[in-house]
C-alpha cells in the first residue's frame, strides 16, 4: 500500500493520532517505510481510542451543551507580602482535562492557581476558545470566594476538583516584608476548609470528581483512603494516585466509583483526561454514549 493510499484512508480517521500510532509501530517493528501490516495495526489502534462510537469515529459532540467546572493547579498561603507556602502542583493535568472536555464540545470553566499551566489558547480553534472561561486565583480564600460568589449562579453538569488546595495555611499574613534578622522564625499554620465539601453543597446535583494524593501507599491502602475521602466529600468518583508514581507525563492513577470499584487504571495524564471525559459523557448521556 502506497503512502498516497494511506493518506487518503487516514482522512476518515483522526489523522494526527493515526500517523503517531503508525510511526510508533514502525519503529517498534524495525520498519523503515510504510508497511501494510503496520498500517492495519495502526488503524485498529486508532479505532479503539477512548470516547469513540461503536462505528469507530470519534464522537466529538458527546458533551455538547454540557457545562463543566474544572479546578486546577496549586493554592498559596501568604506569610508576608512577598513570601508564601504552596505545593508542587503544576496544573498540567487540569489543562489536559480542560482541553479534552473542549474537544468533546463542552463549555468549560477553568479555575486555576496562579502560575499554573493552562490550555494553549493559540492552539485552540475560535469556537473552542469561545467555550472556555478561565479564572485565576491565588489563595484558598480566593477559591472559596469564586465558588460561593462569582460562580454561585452558574449551573454545572460536572465538576472536576483537581486543584491541590493547601491543607494548612499561615494563620495570618504579616504586613510588608519580614526582616531577615532573626535566626529562627515561627509561623503558625491553621487548617483550611475542605473546598470539595463546599462545592458539593453549592452544586448538589453535579457529577463530582475528587482527587486523593498519597505517597508510597500500596494499591489497596490507596484505594481505601481514596474511597473514604470520596464518601466524606460526597463525590461520585475519585482519582487516586501516589506522588512517587508521578513523573513528567507518567501518572499512574486509579479511578474509583461510589461502589468502591476501580473502573479504570491510567498510566499517563492524557489517559486520565480521556477516561474522565469518557465516564462523564456516559453519566450525562447514558443512552447516547
Amino acid at each position: 500500500m502506497s503512502v498516497v493510499h494511506i493518506r487518503k484512508f487516514a482522512k476518515i480517521l483522526d489523522e494526527t493520532s493515526f500517523f503517531a500510532t503508525m510511526v510508533k509501530l514502525q519503529k517498534f517493528n524495525g520498519f523503515q517505510r510504510p508497511n501494510y501490516a503496520v498500517f492495519t495495526i495502526a488503524t485498529a489502534c486508532v479505532c479503539r481510542r477512548p470516547g469513540q462510537s461503536r462505528k469507530g469515529t470519534i464522537d466529538v459532540e458527546n458533551l455538547k451543551g454540557k457545562n463543566i467546572l474544572i479546578t486546577s493547579g496549586p493554592t498559596r498561603g501568604y506569610i508576608d507580602a512577598v513570601r508564601y507556602i504552596s505545593n508542587k502542583s503544576t496544573g498540567k493535568l487540569g489543562a489536559l482535562i480542560a482541553t479534552e472536555a473542549l474537544r468533546r464540545n463542552a463549555c468549560v470553566t477553568l479555575v486555576y492557581g496562579a502560575g499554573s499551566i493552562v490550555p494553549d489558547m493559540g492552539a485552540l480553534d475560535k469556537e473552542s476558545a469561545r467555550r472556555l472561561t478561565m479564572v485565576e486565583i491565588e489563595t484558598t480564600d480566593d477559591l472559596l470566594r469564586t465558588i460561593q460568589g462569582g460562580l454561585k449562579d452558574t449551573s454545572f453538569d460536572a465538576i472536576i476538583h483537581a486543584m491541590a488546595v493547601l491543607d494548612y495555611s499561615p494563620e495570618k499574613c504579616r504586613e510588608g516584608k519580614i526582616a531577615s534578622i532573626e535566626d529562627t522564625l515561627t509561623i503558625t499554620l491553621q487548617k483550611t476548609p475542605k473546598v470539595i465539601r463546599q462545592i458539593r453543597t453549592q452544586w448538589p446535583h453535579a457529577f463530582l470528581v475528587g482527587f486523593k494524593l498519597e505517597i508510597g501507599l500500596s494499591k489497596d491502602k490507596l484505594v481505601e483512603k481514596a474511597y473514604t475521602s470520596m464518601t466524606e466529600s460526597g463525590a461520585n468518583l475519585v482519582v487516586a494516585n501516589n506522588q512517587n508514581e508521578i513523573a513528567g507525563d507518567k501518572h499512574r492513577a486509579y479511578l474509583i466509583n461510589s461502589r468502591r470499584e476501580i473502573v479504570s487504571v491510567c498510566e499517563t495524564k492524557q489517559d486520565i483526561s480521556e477516561k474522565l471525559m469518557e465516564i462523564i459523557a456516559k453519566q450525562l448521556n447514558p443512552v447516547n454514549v
